[in-house]
């Protein structure tokens, strides 16, 4: 299986070399690495273009935000299996993407998630959130559960399948992806217990209580453009969900779990990729 990593950047300077660096000591062989820049004004170009042996596609132009940025590199991806890195996360240690793909062939699921870590932005090694996703189960989305997305990866059929991230979302257009994906659709999932990515705290959706309260109308919007509803309390279960991250810090176990869907996709069922379009009303 062949693995795309998408990673989207706009000034990451000060972080993108680590992210790159992840990239380029994982010991999975067959990596197709592309780097979508927002039209960066730092060091951002200068630091990818050292690192050509390791990057495979550099795009660098003005987007409509990281959602944007991330569906370029999905539509220029080749691989059977699609992620996404943002410029500020790294793969947790080398084997990360040989577990993956180990759990792909082993599950015969069409999506493997696992565990993140939030870290401190200027000491990765200090951990402030231990993110532990658990068993998938269809229903737990109703009581706020969701994977972390850079954990997420997924066969790139089954977004030729179901779409793209949707950009009349500005900050849960990933929450919605996921939500569509995995409860709306029934993609089947494989758990990793393990943690398999860090990311440094500051994300956009909970850098304020303004901006928290803002993901927060907007994952009510992901349920409802989607057609589904969710339990009166869903969506105030989902921030208290993350209050036990600050705290919780659990032994990772050896497990692999699987789930639903009887019938997985496979590259040649579907020739025409189908891509969310945003509106001109959005």
């Amino acid at each position: 299986m062949k693995i795309s990593i998408v990673t989207p950047a706009f000034n990451s300077a000060n972080t993108i070399r680590h992210t790159i660096e992840s990239v380029a000591c994982q010991t999975y062989p067959n990596i197709e690495y592309i780097i979508v820049d927002g039209g960066s004004r730092d060091a951002t170009a200068k630091i990818v273009s050292q690192y050509s042996d390791v990057v495979d596609l550099f795009i660098s132009e003005p987007d409509r935000g990281v959602y944007d940025a991330m569906n370029k590199g999905i539509r220029a991806a080749s691989g059977d299996i699609i992620a996404i890195l943002n410029s500020d996360d790294f793969y947790a240690h080398s084997r990360v993407l040989e577990q993956i793909v180990a759990t792909f062939e082993e599950s015969g699921a069409d999506s493997v998630y696992g565990d993140l870590q939030y870290v401190d932005q200027h000491d990765p090694k200090q951990v402030i959130r231990h993110w532990e996703s658990g068993v998938f189960k269809r229903r737990s989305f109703l009581v706020g559960w969701m994977p972390p997305h850079p954990a997420f990866f997924v066969k790139r059929v089954v977004y030729q399948r179901y779409g793209l991230f949707n950009l009349s979302l500005k900050s849960s257009a990933d929450y919605e992806l996921m939500l569509r994906f995995l409860y709306k659709h029934q993609v089947s999932a494989a758990y990793v217990p393990h943690v398999l990515v860090r990311m440094r705290s500051g994300g956009m959706s909970n850098a304020t209580w303004r901006c928290r309260l803002r993901a927060n109308l907007e994952d009510r919007l992901a349920w409802k453009i989607n057609f589904i509803k969710p339990k009166i309390y869903t969506i105030f279960l989902k921030p208290l969900r993350k209050l036990h991250q600050f705290y919780y810090r659990p032994i990772q176990r050896a497990i692999i779990t699987r789930e639903n869907h009887p019938k997985n996709l496979s590259l040649d069922q579907y020739n025409q990729p189908l891509y969310l379009q945003r509106s001109r009303s959005n």
